[in-house]
């Protein structure tokens, strides 16, 4: 029987029940895939349910706003994908008068939608013969067929490529494609692969070689970069001072406080003297001898070490710029990043 064959029979009996595989709808399946990017079926599972009921089509999330938008993602991180997403399906609906592209080659210009998502959909939707390589795809090619090349490279990229192509089945391409990513997330695991129960693993090289411990290759990543932030978390009464975050730069869109940053062990003065030149309308009633709360936060290409200050003020501050005066009781309908998200919920905000 060939390997195609196999994983297909294989996958109908020890398949996972997931919502988005109970449908051909190509506008919920690139909702999902569009939501699973850099994120666990377990955690995806629950922003699906949130998108799928409150944007049930394609038209409603379109219509809907961009902060709304972001607070419904809040917690998934990596925005630009909720921001791709919006704009495609703004794109879509007033464009492409609410039709979803049907064939690969359209679907991959959509925005936010690269080579996989775009064979994803292709094959689940409308059954086109594409084979989809995610990290799942990576691992199992490159231990079935043991091969040290790096998954990350140029020329690791074209070779997985070529032969998933080759082992996919034109009559079911949409089964396959979801039978060797669920080979990888359930039996050919990073770690402690199950290759006991594998289906394929008669025709593993790397299990006939002793090598399954060293596939797949990869690429060293480029190290993190270290950015430091002094977030002064001003406050006045029952109001507290919270900043967009505009341009091009991480969390864009996304609500946090007034900070200084890259200034190594900032003291109480130099962040005194940024409040008062930032709000000069307001006075300092009392402010944090040291940082209340600090953390180390991981992005995929920076590290960030935050500290954060509470501000006590009096005075006027007024909406200005970037920057929004609001009840605290009502910075939880905000979408915020993670990091902010987790002084609010350390210090009893939300």
């Amino acid at each position: 029987m060939d390997i195609d064959e196999q994983l297909i029979l294989w996958y109908l009996k020890e398949k996972r029940d997931l919502p988005w595989r109970n449908t051909t709808d190509p506008y919920k399946i690139w909702l999902s895939e569009i939501i699973l990017q850099q994120t666990r079926v377990s955690q995806g599972l629950d922003y699906y349910s949130k998108f799928t009921s409150a944007y049930p089509n394609v038209g409603l999330l379109a219509e809907a706003n961009e902060e709304e938008i972001l607070k419904n993602w809040q917690g998934l991180g990596y925005y630009s994908r909720a921001r791709n997403l919006h704009a495609t399906a703004k794109y879509i609906h007033y464009e492409l008068n609410g039709v979803f592209p049907k064939e690969y080659d359209s679907i991959i210009k959509l925005k936010g939608v690269g080579p996989y998502t775009a064979a994803a959909i292709a094959s689940f939707a409308f059954k086109e013969a594409k084979a989809v390589v995610d990290g799942n795809v990576y691992r199992v090619l490159s231990r079935l067929f043991d091969i040290d090349t790096p998954i990350n490279s140029t020329e690791g990229k074209k070779l997985f490529q070529e032969l998933a192509d080759g082992l996919l089945s034109r009559e079911k391409p949409d089964l396959f494609n979801q039978a060797i990513m669920e080979l990888g997330a359930l039996v050919c695991t990073p770690k402690k692969p199950l290759c006991l129960h594998c289906p394929v693993q008669g025709k593993c090289s790397a299990f006939e070689n002793g090598s399954i411990a060293d596939r797949p290759i990869k690429l060293k990543k480029t190290k993190q970069v270290l950015r430091r932030i002094d977030y002064a978390v001003i406050e006045k009464g029952a109001e507290i001072v919270v900043r967009k975050r505009e341009g091009r730069d991480i969390w864009q869109g996304l609500y946090d406080f007034a900070s200084v940053e890259n200034q190594k062990d900032l003291e109480q003065e130099s962040l005194s003297n940024y409040v008062r030149e930032t709000f000069p309308e307001s006075k300092i009633t009392s402010i944090s001898s040291a940082p209340e709360k600090s953390y180390t936060h991981l992005l995929s290409h920076q590290k960030i070490e935050a500290r954060f200050w509470r501000v006590q003020v009096s005075g006027t501050i007024e909406d200005a710029g970037v920057y929004r005066v609001i009840a605290k009781d009502d910075i939880d309908n905000y979408a915020v990043p993670r990091l902010i998200h987790r002084f609010l919920e350390d210090t009893g905000m939300v």
